[in-house]
């Protein structure tokens, strides 16, 4: 059975078919688990929550490009942005994506909250 593997050498990324011959695959050797009075928990400070405007988005508000979550908001309302500067970062398929500014202006709307799940077309954000 053929299978490919994308491997990295020195930044380079080369494409590999690699042939297997028989054998049975072990399974990897189990890890030695730590007790929870061993693992200690670093305190993590999050951020305040951004609340979303109560009113509705009006045609010219941002658009999600594509389903996914919000996982960081970088504006808040009245903040002065230029064209193409971050706004927020919406997660898909894995991935960290950065929402930009499509245009110079002030922030007047936030229409979602950090952790809400998108879908194209909902309303993120307005810049007049």
């Amino acid at each position: 059975m053929l299978r490919k593997f994308k491997i990295a050498i020195d930044g380079k990324e080369y494409l590999v078919e690699m042939e297997e011959i028989g054998g049975v695959p072990q399974p990897a050797a189990p890890q030695p688990v730590a007790t929870p009075a061993a693992v200690e928990t670093p305190k993590v400070e999050e951020a305040a929550p951004v609340q979303a405007v109560s009113e509705p988005a009006g045609a010219d508000a941002l658009t999600a490009p594509m389903p996914g979550t919000i996982l960081k908001i970088m504006v808040n309302i009245g903040d002065s942005v230029t064209e193409n500067q971050p706004l927020m970062i919406l997660e898909a398929m894995k991935m960290e994506n950065e929402v930009v500014a499509n245009k110079a202006g002030k922030i007047t709307g936030i229409h979602v909250n950090q952790g809400q799940v998108v879908n194209p077309g909902d309303a993120l954000i307005t810049i007049n």
